[in-house]
């Protein structure tokens, strides 16, 4: 004997099978889909289904024949009846409005979609020729000033020894300059990696907790702020050492003869005139037409008062480097610790909500647990109630069962019999009752286990969040290159 509000076996599951004949519809419903048995989604976290309690109890009760077909060896008094509000064949999931809305939606969508895809095609064409624009008039005025340069070169050329000696003490500082732009290098890898590694640990959060944060954020920030200095510090150290290639040229031009110095001169002309485009370009027309006997000594101390000159601007130009450079590296240097100081505070920020969810969730399961724990007393209580009702009915059944077998004029509708019957009547809607609040309070208690699972599965999710912000991504975070050490000191 199976006892009632327990989950019903599988076979009690099974819809109903189509009666002999069908009456025709009576909505809106082709006739096609009378037939038809809607799917129903089985529970997957529920061990007690109302739906298929409710299913298996939507056919018509009748006495004998259900109870010898659909429940063998149970009692009568222990099958519940049910009644069946729903005509047969009639299983809509959706309607009218959800239809129509659900059209609308989509309708929408699409309209909005298109529009973004027409935007972006408009926003590209934009950028492509406000990149082409802005490359050729960066072209150009580069081309302009090496041009400039040149030309000064040409007309200035003079006292050779002591612009020699200058060159000399300017290369050195360069140098020396060229070597603390390498070791802030070196040492931006460090802060970059860290960064790195802290995405890709918090990429390993779980569930809800892998959202796009501040954290996050101010990481990527960082990255994005530390490659831009690394691009602006190898920008800059490519530019030193061709500065430094020039300087050493200038001094190589000042050091050797009227011919060494016009061939100086002369590559760095061809090297003002190239391009980018024009790289490994071999065609050399009409050079053989070129007279090489055109130098005279008037041209020879002009071109080596140019040389002169350029090496007095090149010093110039290197001073200004070195400049430019030491304000770069002590702004890299803030820039990259003003980010760090940022992304320290949002980890706190964010380890603190953290801490404070899971505090929270923590106090949310101990209730649960403990009205879980209330609930099954109460399933007890009222299981014990519908027993003890079933005795009293037992009673009083036999009573009105025992009072039929009276003789003749005693068979008397007394008021022991109306109150006989009025008792069975009272615990029959007793019973109903209690049935209903046990079905209730055992879907409650399914509710009060699945949230449970879900604030253990969400501590669990804190915990493993906790980790990765405060042992493993404020663990790497804990040492940081100094100011000292990216401004290429030591």
């Amino acid at each position: 004997m199976e006892l009632h509000g327990y989950p019903l076996k599988a076979k009690y599951c099974h819809p109903k099978p189509p009666p002999t004949k069908v009456l025709p519809a009576t909505d809106t419903m082709a006739s096609a889909y009378k037939n038809r048995v809607p799917y129903e989604a089985e529970s997957i976290s529920l061990p007690w289904t109302p739906n298929a309690y409710y299913r298996a109890a939507a056919c018509n009760p009748t006495l004998a024949p259900l109870s010898d077909s659909f429940f063998p060896g149970l009692p009568p008094t222990a099958i519940i009846p049910f009644v069946s509000h729903r005509p047969n064949g009639v299983f809509t999931r959706h309607t009218l409005d959800d239809w129509q809305r659900s059209n609308m939606t989509n309708y929408k969508e699409s309209e909005t979609t298109r529009h973004n895809a027409e935007r972006l095609r408009a926003n590209l064409s934009r950028i492509i020729k406000d990149v082409n624009q802005q490359a050729k008039t960066t072209q150009g005025e580069s081309t302009k000033n090496l041009g400039e340069r040149v030309n000064d070169i040409e007309y200035w050329k003079s006292e050779l020894c002591i612009e020699l000696d200058a060159m000399i003490r300017e290369t050195n500082s360069l140098t020396d300059m060229q070597k603390r732009l390498e070791r802030a290098l070196v040492d931006t890898e460090g802060p970059f990696q860290v960064a790195h590694k802290c995405l890709l640990n918090r990429e390993k959060r779980m569930g809800i907790d892998l959202v796009h944060d501040n954290v996050e954020k101010q990481l990527m920030t960082e990255i994005e702020i530390i490659r831009s200095c690394r691009e602006r510090i190898q920008q800059c150290l490519t530019t030193v050492n061709t500065q430094l290639m020039c300087n050493k040229e200038a001094r190589q031009q000042l050091e050797k003869d009227l011919a060494d110095k016009q061939m100086g001169h002369h590559i760095d002309n061809k090297c003002c005139q190239l391009k980018n485009t024009s790289r490994g370009i071999h065609n050399y027309q009409g050079v053989e037409r070129v007279d090489a006997t055109i130098s005279v000594p008037e041209t020879w101390a002009r071109f080596t008062d140019n040389n002169i000159f350029r090496s007095q601007s090149l010093r110039t130009t290197s001073a200004k480097l070195r400049a430019s450079t030491e304000s770069l590296l002590m702004g890299t240097a803030n820039e990259m610790w003003r980010q760090f100081s940022k992304v320290n505070d949002a980890f706190a920020s964010r380890i603190n909500e953290t801490a404070n969810a899971k505090s929270k969730i923590q106090t949310h399961l101990a209730k649960t647990r403990q009205e879980i724990s209330q609930m099954e007393m109460k399933i007890q209580v009222i299981q014990q109630t519908i027993k003890d009702k079933e005795v009293q009915l037992k009673v009083a059944q036999t009573r009105l069962d025992e009072r039929t077998r009276r003789p003749n004029v005693e068979l008397c509708r007394d008021a022991a019999q109306l109150c006989l019957v009025r008792e069975v009547n009272e615990i029959h809607e007793t019973l109903r009752n209690l049935h209903h609040g046990l079905r209730a309070s055992e879907d409650m208690l399914q509710m009060l286990v699945r949230s449970k699972a879900v604030l253990e599965h969400d501590l669990v999710i804190k915990n493993n969040t906790l980790f990765i912000d405060q042992e493993r991504c404020m663990g790497m975070r804990k040492s940081y290159p100094s100011t000292v050490q990216i401004l290429g000191y030591v």
